[in-house]
């Protein structure tokens, strides 16, 4: 699902770069195509972003954000200027509706904005809309179901200026919630019987959110936010150690901090993660008539923390692992393996987004 902003010059998958832009800093991946179904990663890098430069989703300084993602498309060495990006699922309105088979595609478009008024609180025309015909309707052959998704136009064009003033050519505007799940999709055909009826829990745990995603068969079939992320952990060691928040970050990511910080920060930061992800499924089983996950996968900044994947499997007796969306792919020369195992789990949106080069 995604706003398409035209069609990518008529090639045949020209190079493509997936831009992942969070409040913590930007991430850039590029995919070539090897083989059939066989993807080659040939590039990926990050880069820190100040803070208040993104809050919340919403990008508060384009000059900050746009200097970023030029700094890590020339740290990242791809020539490809061709970029796809995400929003937060937070900003946009996705709504799965019941139409008529026959429309033709005008009267499909026609239809579309008249169901979306009744759905979206603003103005039509103060909103980019978009939708997906998902296929016919099980026991309707005469109806489609169609998946609509709108977001409020300032949002789409702040991250069109970020990446036209870094010289990118912005095409593609997915739901960063929707390329993860891409990424995970091509995991799970790798897995035994490709995980069929099994029930897979997603948590992306950023910065500042946790994203919980419920899986079956490819399918979502639940969707939640938590506000919970590295930022509370990076805040208790500004308070305990008189630190910046930007040294407190930097010594955070290179393990750099004082003797206690495992026993008196850290585990306690780890506990409280792993009660937030065993609410998160308790409020699935509750809201849901599901009663039981079957694998739990890690992804975001967060599930690289030291610890964190087996504070959180003992915690919720769960198999649990943490992802890496580039199992499986070749890697180009370029590519920094050692670094790649570490940083991996946190590129699963870039990845996804990259991935929308090949789609058919």
């Amino acid at each position: 699902m995604a706003l398409d902003f035209g069609s990518l010059f008529g090639k045949k998958n020209p190079p493509l770069i997936g831009l992942d832009i969070s409040s913590s800093g930007v991430k850039l991946v590029e995919l070539s195509e090897v083989g059939k179904n066989e993807l080659r990663l040939e590039c990926f890098a990050s880069e820190p972003l100040p803070r208040g430069a993104v809050v919340d989703g919403n990008i508060e300084n384009i000059d900050q954000v746009s200097d970023a993602v030029l700094r890590v498309w020339k740290k990242s060495g791809t020539r490809a200027k061709v970029a796809a990006m995400g929003m937060p699922p937070a900003s946009v309105i996705t709504k799965k509706i019941i139409l008529p088979s026959n429309l033709s595609e005008e009267g499909l478009e026609l239809q579309v904005e008249t169901e979306a008024s009744q759905y979206i609180p603003f103005a039509l025309d103060e909103v980019r809309l978009d939708f997906d015909v998902i296929g016919l309707v099980d026991n309707s052959p005469d109806d489609v179901e169609v998946m609509l998704a709108a977001t409020r136009k300032e949002k789409v064009e702040d991250r069109v200026a970020v990446a036209e003033a870094a010289g990118l050519k912005p095409t593609i505007m997915d739901i960063e919630s929707y390329a993860a799940r891409a990424a995970i999709s091509r995991l799970t055909e790798q897995m035994p019987n490709r995980a069929k009826g099994q029930i897979l829990a997603l948590f992306q745990i950023g910065s500042q959110v946790m994203h919980v995603s419920m899986l079956l068969d490819d399918q979502l079939i639940y969707e939640r936010e938590q506000p919970f992320g590295g930022h509370q952990l990076t805040q208790e060691i500004v308070r305990t150690y008189g630190l910046s928040y930007e040294e407190a970050e930097v010594k955070k990511r290179n393990n750099d901090l004082p003797d206690g910080y495992q026993t008196e920060i850290l585990e306690p930061f780890l506990e409280t993660a792993a009660q937030e992800v065993t609410r998160a499924i308790q409020f699935f089983f509750t809201s849901t008539p599901y009663t039981r996950v079957d694998q739990l996968f890690l992804a975001g900044g967060c599930a690289i923390i030291p610890g964190m994947v087996d504070t959180v499997a003992n915690r919720t007796k769960l198999s649990a692992s943490v992802v890496s969306p580039f199992k499986g792919m070749q890697l180009s020369s370029n590519v920094r393996e050692k670094q790649l195992r570490i940083e991996a789990p946190a590129y699963l949106v870039a990845c996804g987004l990259a991935m929308r080069r090949f789609d058919r």
